[in-house]
């Protein structure tokens, strides 16, 4: 097995080798950079050390590896012109450095460009990894439809809400994991327990990403701190707050909910005053640990090495101690 660090050099190389100036190149531009932007190119690494971790090669994997994470990026620029935001790593989102009609446009060239990714395998891995690829494909736009129905519905309920994370974010790390199974030809039992390992590693990062919307250092964050509040999202954060809350508490929140101030800074910090005096803060900590759990206690049942099972959890544990 290689470490972390080379599974990363040999994708970032790979990565490097791919992306190349052509014409038009308000076109192809915008898609170079937003693959430059960095990341901590988490679903690819999982692609190859997944695949080694069966028997497989990991250079064999690299394609689909690429695919995975050109999805990935579209889905984020598509993303970005839906909520308006302005940050994404840092940096200026695609449609803010263009505009929205280059953003939508370069992004459907991504996602055509992951399908001809797989192509660059056999018959039958790429019927395997293409059918794979579609059904996370479609389950991301659900989950982004849910996203987007949320924001004007005052009756979401936690498990609703944990069914569109799923899709949204979790599912993808799933594949991710399942097509490196796939590709060194893991049996199937196998390639389902990675999955599922996965899915709950994906939960757990998401709701991570939830909490550190509103709680993250922006330095180490990445993305504009207080967005989903300013969105009037109902994240974990927001449900959890309304579980616990008196009724003072809820009126408060539902109403500034309903709100969208020019300068957000003063409805941000209310909010986040909420959710800590509720417990939301405590409880949505929690939750993270829960499915962090949940995810290690799949791995625990995997057949394969003890030596592969710490590599994976070590991962699975750096990917959870982000900066809070």
């Amino acid at each position: 097995m290689h470490t972390v660090s080379d599974y990363q050099a040999c994708f970032l190389e790979y990565l490097s080798k791919k992306i190349i100036a052509k014409e038009p190149k308000n076109l192809y531009e915008p898609i170079s950079y937003i693959l430059n932007l960095g990341g901590k190119r988490l679903r690819p690494i999982l692609v190859l050390m997944v695949s080694e971790t069966f028997g497989g090669s990991y250079k064999k994997a690299l394609d689909a590896a690429l695919a995975i994470e050109i999805f990935h990026n579209f889905s984020l620029i598509h993303d970005d012109i839906m909520d308006a935001a302005p940050i994404r790593r840092g940096k200026e989102t695609v449609h803010e450095k263009w505009d929205i009609n280059t953003g939508i446009l370069s992004g459907d060239a991504m996602l055509i460009n992951a399908y001809q990714l797989f192509e660059n395998y056999e018959s039958d891995t790429f019927k395997e990894l293409a059918a794979l690829f579609t059904k996370t494909a479609i389950e991301v736009c659900e989950g982004q439809q849910y996203d987007i129905d949320f924001e004007t519905r005052d009756d979401v309920v936690i498990s609703e809400y944990i069914k569109m994370i799923e899709y949204k974010t979790a599912v993808l790390v799933g594949a991710a994991m399942k097509m490196g199974a796939i590709i060194a030809n893991a049996p199937e039992s196998c390639r389902e327990s990675i999955y599922d390992f996965g899915r709950l590693l994906g939960l757990a990062f998401q709701l991570q990403d939830d909490y550190l919307d509103a709680f993250g250092d922006p330095k180490t964050f990445g993305k504009q701190v207080g967005g989903d509040i300013i969105e009037n999202k109902k994240t974990i954060l927001y449900l959890k707050a309304l579980e616990f809350a008196n009724k003072d508490e809820k009126k408060q929140l539902t109403g500034l909910f309903s709100l969208n101030p020019e300068d957000p800074s003063e409805k941000i910090s209310a909010v986040k005053h909420i959710f800590e005096t509720t417990g939301a803060k405590e409880q949505t900590r929690f939750e993270i640990e829960k499915y962090t759990a949940k995810a290690f206690a799949v791995l625990d049942n995997l057949s394969i090495t003890e030596d592969k099972k710490t590599m994976l959890r070590l991962f699975g544990e750096k990917l959870m101690n982000r900066s809070v």
